[in-house]
């Protein structure tokens, strides 16, 4: 995807899956691209319509949870892009669980502390833990993001006391909303992340929530069968992608080659991500092909609509 020059332009970044635009230093454009990253690498090929999933996504949930706080998003004029609000970024990822899966089950084959909290022996994978836990990493403008302990961040000054307590109050009350979207959809929303910053001494919601890049999703029906039986969960996530990587030899580590990414599979990776899709919103997914001078015409127009309101 080319990066464009938009009207008023003051900066422009590159990340892992998004462009990102500001505008007039108040404004932030974050065009959500088919890019895929997977132990924090962009692997080599785009996955057709990731974007406008991720995108389209995050945009309804964003919308769904207002009540609980305030968050950037002002408009979504093209399929792939957002634009709001720009805010000064804490340097955290408030990472919320509620089941003990990912990094918290290999966490736990050798250790019942994650980022300062105590997690209850006893436990197998995927289990509901008693109450979610709040487990935080740093958020590293380069290389790997670090777990990190409530104490840490007070310590570094990452977020004053008062600060910190609203991170926690607002990212509790988050995942129970995306819990109870989830289940009115079949779904169990087991892990997420969210990031906030500051605007004018607020404290609101930035970037996406809720989407199966920054999330994991367990299909609820037979849920506790399968955990009484010891099988797998069926997972809705890019975790997906993440195993098939494993199996190849691939965890980002240096050295490893990223394996071949065929047709096929890449075809298969934009289906699973329009089916999550389908059954985190509940509607059908409508593919929007648009060329780049049509996305760019789309942007700058609600640039001057947001600028002149």
């Amino acid at each position: 995807m080319e990066s464009f020059q938009l009207p008023k332009q003051t900066s422009f970044y590159s990340g892992k899956v998004r462009d990102v635009y500001t505008i007039d230093n108040k404004m932030l454009v974050m065009v959500a691209s088919d890019r895929i990253s997977a132990f924090d690498v962009i692997l080599p090929k785009p996955i057709p319509y990731k974007g406008q999933v991720l995108n389209q996504i995050a945009a309804y949930m964003l919308n769904a949870t207002r009540d609980i706080c305030p968050n950037w998003l002002i408009d979504v004029p093209a399929p792939q892009v957002s634009l709001g609000y720009k805010c000064e970024p804490f340097k955290l990822e408030m990472v919320v669980r509620g089941n003990l899966v990912g990094h918290a089950w290999r966490t736990y084959q050798h250790s019942r502390v994650l980022c300062g909290v105590t997690m209850p022996d006893g436990l197998v994978e995927n289990d509901f833990f008693p109450e979610p836990i709040i487990t935080p990493s740093t958020k590293a403008s380069e290389g790997h993001d670090e777990d990190i302990s409530e104490a840490e961040i007070l310590a570094q000054g990452l977020a004053t006391p008062a600060e910190w307590e609203t991170l926690k109050q607002y990212t509790l009350l988050l995942f129970e909303r995306g819990r109870q979207l989830a289940a009115e959809r079949g779904l169990i929303l087991a892990d997420t992340k969210y990031e906030f910053g500051k605007l004018d001494g607020n404290i609101m919601l930035m970037d996406e929530i809720h989407t199966p890049d920054s999330s994991r999703y367990f299909i609820k029906e037979g849920f506790t069968e399968r955990q009484q039986k010891g099988e797998r969960q069926k997972q809705l996530s890019k975790e997906f992608v993440r195993e098939w990587l494993m199996a190849n030899g691939f965890m980002g580590k240096s050295g490893q080659a990223i394996p071949e990414m065929t047709d096929e599979w890449i075809n298969t990776i934009s289906s699973r991500y329009t089916d999550l899709y389908e059954l985190i919103i509940g509607a059908p997914f409508k593919p929007e092909p648009i060329s780049q001078e049509e996305l760019k015409s789309k942007i700058i127009e609600a640039i001057d609509r947001i600028i002149l309101s």
